[in-house]
C-alpha cells in the first residue's frame, strides 16, 4: 500500500522528510535538549497547530476532493477533545482523592471514592452523581475507543439522513452548521453532563505523571501530534490515490452524471464524510490535552468556519495545501493576538491587531477567493513548475465524456 501512495505522489514522501525533520529540530531546540531555544508554551503551539493541521486534511477530504462544504467538523474535533478529557479529569480526581484518604483511620468503600470524585468533579454545576455516559471514563481503552466511535457514529446518522435525501450544495453546509451549533448548545446546559459551560479543565495534567516536568509532558505529545499528522497524511494520501479517490473527485465535479453511470454516490459520501469525521475526533483528543481545557465554545460553528478558510487559504483539493493553509493561519494568528505585532498609531486612532486580527483572516480569505482560488497550494504548484488537470468540462478520458483519467500529484 505504501509503496503503491509514494509511487502515485511524490509529494507525500517529501512532507514525510520534512514533518520529520520538523520534528527533529524542535526537539533539538526544546528545554528538554538543554538548548531551550524554544520554550515549553511554543512547543504545546506548535503541538496544537500540528492537530489543527490534522483536521484541515479531514476537512479537505470532504470539501477539497469530494465538494461537501461542512461547516460542523469542529464537533467532531470537539467531540474527541471530550472524550479524551473525560478519562483525563476523572483519573486525575481519583488520584487526589485516594491520596485524601490515605490518612484515614478507616479506609474508604469503593462507593465512598466515586461519591468524592463525582462531587469534586460536578460540584461546579451543582451535583455529585455521574451521568451515564460517564460510565466508561474509568478505563482509558475504553475511552481512547470512544473518541473515534462517538465522532463516527454522529458523522455516520447525519450522513446517513442527508445523503439518502440528496441534499446537497448550501443547503447541505447549513445542516452541518445546524447540527453543530445545537450540539454546542446542549453542551452549556448544566445538565449535559460535561460540566455546562465550565467544560473540562487541568486536561494537561496527566494522569501518573506529576512528577514529570510539563516541558517533558509538552514534547510526548508534540511527538504524538506529529506521528498522528504523518500517518493521517499517509492514510488520507491512500483514500485519494485509487479509484475510490478518482470517484470522490468526479463526485465533487459531477455528481449527476457519476450517480448515472452506477457509482452508489450517496455511499462513498457517507464512507468520506465518517472518515474525516473519526480523523477529527482522533485530532481533538490530542489538541486539548496540550491546550488543558475544553468548553461548548471551542466547538461553536465559528471555528469549523475558520477551518472552512484555512482550507481555502492553504488550497483545497490539494493535502499539502490543507496542511499549509492550517498552519500558516494558526501561527500567524497565535503572532497576532499574542500582543507580539505592535500596534499601528495612525493618529487618530490606533490599530491593535489583537482587534484587528479577525478582519485581515476575513480579508485574506476575500482575496484568496478572488485572486488566488488555488490558494498557497497553487502558488506553490506555480512554483515547482507543477501542472494539475482541469476536468471541468473537459474529456479526459480515451472516449468522449469518460472519467478517466491519471490525476496529478497531490
Amino acid at each position: 500500500m505504501i509503496r503503491s501512495v509514494l509511487a502515485h505522489n511524490s509529494s507525500v514522501l517529501l512532507f514525510l522528510a520534512c514533518l520529520g525533520v520538523f520534528t527533529i529540530g524542535v526537539t533539538a531546540l526544546s528545554e528538554i535538549a538543554g538548548t531551550g531555544l524554544i520554550s515549553t508554551s511554543f512547543i504545546k503551539t506548535l503541538g496544537k497547530t500540528l492537530c489543527l493541521c490534522l483536521i484541515a486534511l479531514a476537512m479537505d477530504l470532504v470539501w477539497g476532493y469530494t465538494g461537501i462544504l461542512s461547516l460542523g467538523h469542529f464537533a467532531f474535533f470537539g467531540l474527541g477533545g471530550y472524550m479524551i478529557g473525560m478519562w483525563l479529569m476523572y483519573e486525575r480526581t481519583h488520584n487526589i482523592v485516594t491520596a485524601s484518604f490515605s490518612n484515614n483511620v478507616i479506609p474508604p468503600t469503593a462507593s465512598e471514592i466515586e461519591a468524592a470524585i463525582g462531587n469534586q468533579i460536578f460540584g461546579v454545576v451543582g451535583s455529585s452523581d455521574f451521568p451515564i455516559i460517564w460510565i466508561l471514563s474509568h478505563s482509558l481503552a475504553l475511552q481512547l475507543i470512544l473518541v473515534a466511535a462517538v465522532p463516527g457514529l454522529l458523522a455516520l446518522i447525519f450522513g446517513w439522513l442527508a445523503f439518502r435525501s440528496r441534499v446537497t450544495g448550501v443547503y447541505l453546509s447549513i445542516l452541518t452548521q445546524a447540527m453543530t451549533l445545537a450540539l454546542a448548545l446542549y453542551l452549556f446546559q448544566n445538565d449535559s453532563g460535561l460540566r455546562g459551560n465550565n467544560g473540562l479543565s487541568g486536561l494537561q495534567n496527566l494522569p501518573g505523571l506529576n512528577s514529570v516536568p510539563q516541558a517533558t509532558v509538552s514534547l510526548w505529545l508534540f511527538w504524538a501530534s506529529a506521528f498522528a499528522l504523518g500517518l493521517g497524511y499517509l492514510f488520507a494520501a491512500w483514500i485519494v490515490s485509487g479509484k475510490f479517490g478518482s470517484v470522490l473527485r468526479a463526485i465533487r465535479d459531477d455528481e449527476a452524471r457519476v450517480r448515472f453511470l452506477g457509482y452508489p454516490v450517496e455511499s462513498y459520501k457517507l464512507i468520506i464524510f465518517t472518515v474525516s469525521a473519526v480523523i477529527a475526533g482522533i485530532a481533538g483528543a490530542l489538541y486539548y490535552p496540550q491546550a488543558g481545557i475544553i468548553n461548548p465554545a471551542e466547538i461553536t460553528p465559528i471555528a469549523s468556519i475558520y477551518l472552512a478558510v484555512w482550507v481555502a487559504i492553504g488550497g483545497r483539493g490539494r493535502l499539502y495545501g490543507a496542511v499549509i493553509g492550517a498552519a500558516s493561519v494558526s501561527l500567524v494568528s497565535t503572532w497576532f493576538t499574542g500582543g507580539q505585532v505592535p500596534p499601528i498609531s495612525l493618529g487618530f486612532y490606533t490599530i491593535n491587531w489583537v482587534d484587528w486580527w479577525q478582519v485581515v483572516l476575513g480579508l485574506s480569505f476575500v482575496l484568496v477567493t478572488l485572486f488566488a482560488p488555488k490558494g498557497i497550494g497553487g502558488l506553490l504548484d506555480l512554483w515547482t513548475g507543477h501542472k494539475r488537470p482541469n476536468r471541468h468540462g473537459k474529456d479526459l478520458g480515451p472516449c468522449s465524456g469518460a472519467l478517466q483519467e491519471r490525476e496529478a500529484e497531490i
